[in-house]
Parts: structure tokens; C-alpha cells; sequence
């Protein structure tokens, strides 16, 4: 599988996600979209790692949501626990056929199917210090701005604010 498509005139895809993984993203950004949760997948953090997904709940509380798509996938990636110092709450997503029993207690957990997904299991809150949060924040809104931007240009029309 090619890492990145030539193809792909779509800014908001880089091509570095596999079906899988993109099947995953999709099933539970439609429930954290439900949830009232802005959504951001792939944002570069301040630690020089980069987020599957994050999310700005209506309280502005921040999470941060790690895909996962076979056991080898979650045993080979032991960088998830840097995650926190970016998060009010982590959560690891996932499929069904991944064994739910290798994803630690500590962290929260959702199952999807690519058209929705559950909840299992809620990430216990480690509050983020306020300059963080602020940090996270505006790198967040940077990052969704520049990309709503890259996509009305790409598109070649302007979006209506408000059928986002």
C-alpha cells in the first residue's frame, strides 16, 4: 500500500492511514460529532507527536483519542501515555476484532464500525494546567481554521458557516 497517494486532491486525507484505521476514525468521529465534540484527526502536538484524533468538548474540556486496529499495532506503539500532557482525558478507538482486553483500565475506550460508534468505557479526567490547555487550545483552532481554509480552496467555493 502506497504511504502517500499522488491522487489525492483532498487536503483534509493525507494518505497515511490504513482503510482500517480510516473506518475506525470515521465511526467514532460521527458519535463525538453527536457528543457536541469539535473533531480534529491528525494534529500536531508541542511533544513533537501527533494526535488521531482530538476533540473540544462544549465545556472545552480536551481529549484525545488513539486508533488502534490490531493487537500488533497497540503492542509495537508505546508512545500513548505522552498523550496526557495534551489531555483532560484519553481514549483508546478501536474495531471488533480487536481484543477489548489489551487496552488499559486507565484509559477510556470506543468500538466502532465505521458508521457510529459506543462508548465502553470513560477515560478518567486528569485536568490540564490552564497554560496547556490555552497551548492546545489555540493550536487546535489554528489547525481547524488552516484546514477549512485548504478545503475551500481545494473545493473552489466557499463554505456557508452554517451548514458545518
Amino acid at each position: 500500500m502506497t504511504i502517500l497517494s499522488v491522487y489525492n486532491n483532498n487536503p483534509l486525507i493525507d494518505g497515511r492511514q490504513s482503510d482500517r484505521a480510516m473506518l475506525v476514525r470515521r465511526g467514532t468521529q460521527i458519535l463525538l460529532h453527536e457528543m457536541r465534540h469539535a473533531v480534529l484527526p491528525e494534529l500536531p502536538l508541542a511533544s513533537g507527536r501527533r494526535a488521531d484524533l482530538i476533540t473540544l468538548s462544549e465545556k472545552g474540556e480536551i481529549w484525545i483519542i488513539e486508533i488502534k486496529t490490531s493487537i500488533e499495532d497497540f503492542r509495537v506503539d508505546r508512545k500513548w501515555p505522552e498523550y496526557r500532557q495534551h489531555c483532560d482525558r484519553l481514549f483508546f478507538a478501536t474495531h471488533k476484532d480487536v481484543p477489548l482486553d489489551i487496552f488499559p483500565e486507565e484509559c477510556g475506550l470506543f468500538l466502532s464500525d465505521g458508521y457510529g460508534a459506543h462508548m465502553l468505557r470513560e477515560a478518567p479526567e486528569h485536568r490540564l494546567p490552564p497554560a496547556t490547555r490555552k497551548a492546545v487550545t489555540l493550536s487546535f483552532s489554528r489547525a481547524a481554521a488552516q484546514r477549512l481554509l485548504m478545503a475551500e480552496w481545494a473545493n473552489g467555493k466557499p463554505f456557508d458557516v452554517d451548514e458545518i
